[in-house]
């Protein structure tokens, strides 16, 4: 949804099957690499992930995520300083990997930063920042993020790559979120977004 609004800058880029992506003029989804002299960015996105409007992820390493991840708003993942700490006319700076394992969730506005693991199944809190690395099965928050609650691992959830085992199920589902969000839409409503989409009314 909104796939005019997605900026993808550099190479070593790849985003496997089943991505759900939703982005709006104001808040473009961004995916960078850094290719320069030792430097070599690359970012993998497993299968079936959530990009959500101003997401970020930037690498001048290595970022991988795994299958089933989900980007709140505006999240931020950065394998690099981007400059160096004492010499700040150098680009890129320290740089270390950085892993998500599956099912991952970051929340809105949160930061990852360089160097870090976040174990399968785990939550980002939306704000927190990431420093260190995050066992599996845990919900992080603040700032620098700390373990603020044990998800039980023994309970199976709904997950997104779940969601794409029913094929047909997940059909249904679409369609009915759509009916829920578009129920009070009518065709003069529609004629009036097209026409006068630039005017406030």
């Amino acid at each position: 949804m909104g796939a005019k609004y997605f900026d993808v800058y550099g190479r070593n880029i790849s985003i496997d099957d089943y991505p759900t992506m939703v982005a709006s003029p104001d808040n473009y989804i961004h995916l960078t690499t850094w290719s320069l002299e030792d430097h070599e960015g690359e970012i993998s996105i497993g299968k079936y992930c959530l990009l959500t409007p101003g997401v970020r992820i930037a690498s001048a390493s290595k970022i991988t995520i795994g299958d089933g991840c989900m980007f709140a708003n505006s999240a931020y993942i950065s394998d690099a300083d981007w400059h160096g700490i004492y010499d700040r006319a150098i680009p890129v700076g320290r740089t270390k990997p950085i892993i998500l394992e599956e099912n991952v969730w970051i929340g809105d506005s949160a930061v990852v930063g360089k160097g870090v693991t976040i174990g399968k199944n785990s939550i980002v809190a939306a704000g927190a920042v990431v420093v260190k690395d995050v066992p599996e099965n845990v919900v992080v928050g603040g700032n620098p993020a700390k373990v603020i609650k044990e998800l039980d691992s023994t309970i199976q959830g709904t997950t997104r790559i779940k969601l794409f085992e029913d094929p047909e199920g997940l059909k249904d589902l679409y369609d009915q979120i759509d009916k829920y969000t578009l129920k009070n839409n009518t065709t003069l409503n529609y004629l009036r977004s097209v026409l006068w989409k630039n005017k406030t009314h």
